[in-house]
């Protein structure tokens, strides 16, 4: 348990911003007992767990009605709630004996530990089956939710980790930030905290010790934690949270000296696009349309989704919109996509490469594109995910050709591409940098896994350095390189970016302000000696410290 002395803990900030307020942890979920005492009908029984889950899955879906990233993570989950096989192994303990409650614990925690012995993506879903599972416990125990806490005031959420189904809730809740012992800087506890711009800091193993009502000062940008603050410390930092930004420009982002830097947002869902196109922001960097198919276990047809992708562009008249192709596989399996199990699937079958096997859904999706582009005139850019090579982004090219899309992509997410690029840049029309992905395989941190979550900063020079190497190979052709990676949202980061030749930044809507402020106070030359100041670091601490240090010399 914490003292009433001060104290700091640490861990990776994620989504900007600065909170005063008392901690309240997720509320915990029921136990079972493996001793209580067994129903008379093992049929009635089987009968409540059907209901049980079925309870789950609507809970689920009701809770995605309101969209976003969120929301389409939890139609994916209720999707697993409603997996005949969870039924089936609970169904097997409630038959050998075991009471109702603790066969869902038995049978549920059966396939965690087989998803966690796989790894990557898969040990990342056992957060969604351990809220199901948790979810139908309460019910069939009568029991409260386990979930967001109620203190009746501002807080800051701490938590080991945040399931979907808690982070659907935070929008309409009283919690101010998020401190979670697990997650790091790509985790989605991380993306979905910028989308809804609250402050968190993940990563944050020390936060286990804290208790309800303990007051904490959580810095979002600096990843650090004040517990139990002195009163004129929390005084000082009260004051500085609550002082309202005042944003200075608006409109198209540009430095000082009038270099533009076009400031796009990230959406995954059609809720994504009607609240992106009322902020202020150029358009849209990347579209995620596996969101809108997560909870698929039949393809989308041409025409199904042809509808999805015009109500999302219809949001964006006059402003153009990138479309990233299904990046199925690893972090976000496709189920209609059946693709086969693999042992590391992280460098494995997905993103483009999901078309060696399954083909026909990348021209399906290329036709529905370029039909919703025809019903609504949208400025549309079309990019493929998990390119590795100048002959992947040629092929992709022609075939997105043929299908009458005119401007076409590829993300540069694997080194090879990187480091290729200036052969990859001729055979397309603009490339963009997903930061996540380049950061993972640089690095060799699996995303997923919060121990090596510290070699995920977005900060590391040599992250960075295939950053400028994709920037100077653009430059040499004339052709635009984009960012479209969480690390886009950090403003000082941004700046550097700009002056590594990026000619676009696309990220959560909520940061697109203060990065247009920050780039307005600085010129191309200033950006570009920030940026040589961190390509010159050798890890991200001297990074961020040299290009703080660059910055403060030009105000």
């Amino acid at each position: 348990m914490i003292t009433t002395a001060a104290m700091l803990m640490s861990g990776h900030g994620v989504s900007q911003g600065l909170v005063c307020a008392p901690v309240a942890r997720l509320t915990p979920p029921a136990t079972t007992d493996p001793e209580e005492a067994p129903g008379d009908n093992p049929a009635h029984e089987v009968q409540r767990v059907r209901e049980a889950l079925a309870q789950v899955a609507r809970q689920l879906t009701a809770a995605a009605a309101d969209g976003g990233v969120a929301g389409a993570i939890l139609q994916a989950a209720a999707a697993m709630a409603q997996d005949p096989a969870l039924l089936q192994a609970a169904a097997g303990h409630i038959g050998q004996g075991s009471p109702t409650a603790h066969s869902v614990t038995l049978a549920i925690d059966a396939y965690c530990r087989q998803l966690r012995e796989l790894g990557g993506y898969m040990a990342d879903r056992v957060t969604d089956l351990e809220d199901i599972r948790n979810r139908a416990i309460a019910l069939l125990l009568d029991v409260p939710l386990p979930g967001i806490p109620q203190p009746g005031g501002p807080f800051v959420l701490v938590a080991h980790d945040l399931s979907p189904a808690d982070t659907a809730h935070l929008a309409t809740s009283d919690a101010v930030a998020l401190l979670t012992e697990a997650g790091g800087p790509t985790s989605h506890t991380a993306i979905l905290s910028r989308s809804l711009g609250l402050p968190a800091v993940v990563g944050c193993h020390e936060a286990a010790r804290l208790t309800d009502g303990t007051p904490v000062i959580l810095d979002g940008r600096t990843g650090t934690v004040e517990v139990h603050p002195t009163p004129q410390r929390l005084h000082q930092a009260r004051q500085q949270s609550q002082a309202t930004p005042q944003h200075q420009t608006f409109g198209p982002g540009r430095t000082a000296d009038g270099h533009g830097i076009a400031l796009l947002t990230n959406i995954g869902t059609a809720a994504d696009a009607a609240r992106a196109a009322a902020a202020d922001t150029e358009g849209v960097g990347l579209f995620r349309t596996e969101f809108l198919f997560l909870n698929r276990r039949e393809a989308p047809t041409a025409d199904e989704q042809t509808e999805a992708y015009t109500q999302v562009f219809r949001n964006f008249a006059g402003r153009p919109i990138t479309v990233r192709t299904l990046d199925a596989g690893s972090d976000k399996p496709l189920p209609f996509l059946r693709l086969p199990d693999e042992e590391n699937p992280a460098p494995g079958i997905r993103g483009l490469r999901t078309a060696r096997l399954q083909p026909d859904a990348l021209a399906t999706q290329l036709s529905a594109l370029a039909a919703a582009q025809h019903h609504t005139g949208a400025q549309l850019k079309v990019m493929a995910p998990m390119v590795s090579t100048p002959n992947e982004a040629a092929h992709f090219a022609d075939l997105a050709r043929s299908h009458g899309l005119d401007t076409v992509g590829v993300m540069i997410e694997v080194p090879a591409a990187a480091l290729r690029a200036g052969d990859i840049i001729r055979h397309v029309d603009f490339v963009s940098i997903g930061t996540n992905d380049l950061a993972q395989y640089v690095m060799a941190a699996d995303r997923t896994h919060h121990a090596v979550a510290d070699l995920l900063d977005l900060w590391q020079p040599a992250v960075l350095s295939l950053v400028a190497q994709v920037g100077r190979a653009a430059a040499d052709l004339g052709r635009p390189a984009g960012l479209c990676g969480e690390a886009a949202a950090d403003p000082l980061l941004a700046a550097v970016l700009a002056g590594l030749q990026m000619s676009s930044l696309s990220m959560a809507t909520p940061a697109v302000a203060t990065v247009r402020d920050q780039l307005a106070r600085l010129t191309m030359q200033q950006c570009q000696e920030m940026a040589s100041a961190a390509l010159d670091a050798s890890d991200p601490d001297q990074a961020r410290t040299a290009v703080q240090k660059a910055i403060s010399q030009f105000s």
